[in-house]
């Protein structure tokens, strides 16, 4: 069993994580330079498999879990990846139609703990559609680090198009509104501030320390943002100070919250960068600004 506690790392340890993760480095940088933290009984090792998601452990709703209806579908994204795979997910209950989510998964294709998130959404009153961006080259493998291998074989500008499909798909779907909004997470957060660029009808738009459009784009951008970032995600923060800028500009209807201490991947809690307090937070806003918007 592994005894490491969270305040035992350094943010270094975390600042290398996420460049690993990233695909900054490899494996093998990582492990090197992330050695000098292994001490006081530390080991290299050690402080990987602490690192790593645990998606045995940390679902919050199960698959199968009899409140919902969910299933794989497969749609058609012509501009994309041709076929791509997602799941559907929607309240066993539902009295009408209802406001659809698309939910966008990380750098690694549809893993348990995105889809875990997809049926959250679902709990919370719409249908989701989590779709797998990794379809064409089979689905997610079953570990992070061959879905991020998988995922830097797919064209970024392909896998966008995958996710606007989804949209036109939860979009006419006989159980949704018609109203769909959109979150993502790391890379599905950049997807989702480009789908704000890219669909003039999107309902809601809900990045969490997403890569940001160019300024450029901002003009095109009609639906309102929320926008989620971590305080110690320097990374990704570095771009947001233009992107309001040309959000203000332009006169775009948007809202941003910078969590304290908190590191990019924050709402992930299958692994240690999980802060409950600001991920719990962020998610409420989420659903509420949904709410909001959606219905």
């Amino acid at each position: 069993m592994n005894k490491i506690k969270k305040g035992e790392l350094k943010q270094e340890v975390f600042d290398l994580f996420d460049l690993y993760v990233h695909s900054k480095i490899d494996r093998r940088e990582f492990m090197d330079k992330v050695s000098i933290y292994a001490v006081g009984g530390l080991t290299v090792p050690a402080i990987l498999e602490y690192l790593l998601p645990n998606y045995q452990d940390k679902k919050q709703i199960q698959d199968g879990d009899p409140r919902l209806n969910t299933e794989t579908i497969e749609y058609s994204s012509p501009k994309g990846g041709g076929k791509i795979k997602g799941q559907l997910s929607r309240p066993i209950d539902a009295n009408g139609k209802l406001p659809g989510i698309v939910v966008v998964h990380e750098n690694r294709g549809l893993n348990p703990h995105i889809a875990d998130v997809g049926r959250r959404a679902a709990l919370a009153g719409f249908i989701s559609l989590s779709p797998d961006a990794l379809t064409p080259l089979g689905g997610y493998p079953g570990t992070d680090d061959e879905g991020r291998t998988l995922q830097r074989q797919r064209d970024r500008q392909e896998m966008l198009e995958d996710f606007i499909a989804a949209f036109d798909t939860l979009k006419v779907h006989p159980e949704c509104t018609g109203r769909v909004g959109v979150v993502g997470f790391c890379f599905g957060g950049w997807i989702s501030n480009m789908m704000a660029v890219r669909i003039p009808d999107l309902g809601a738009a809900v990045p969490f320390y997403g890569g940001q459009p160019e300024a450029a784009d901002v003009p095109a951008i009609k639906a309102p943002l929320l926008l989620q970032f971590a305080s110690l995600d320097n990374r990704v923060n570095a771009g947001w100070p233009a992107y309001e800028a040309a959000l203000k500009e332009h006169g775009k209807e948007y809202t941003a919250y910078m969590y304290p201490d908190a590191n990019h991947g924050f709402h992930n809690d299958t692994t240690p960068r999980y802060d409950k307090e600001a991920a719990e937070l962020a998610w409420k806003r989420t659903i509420d600004f949904f709410k909001e918007k959606l219905n």
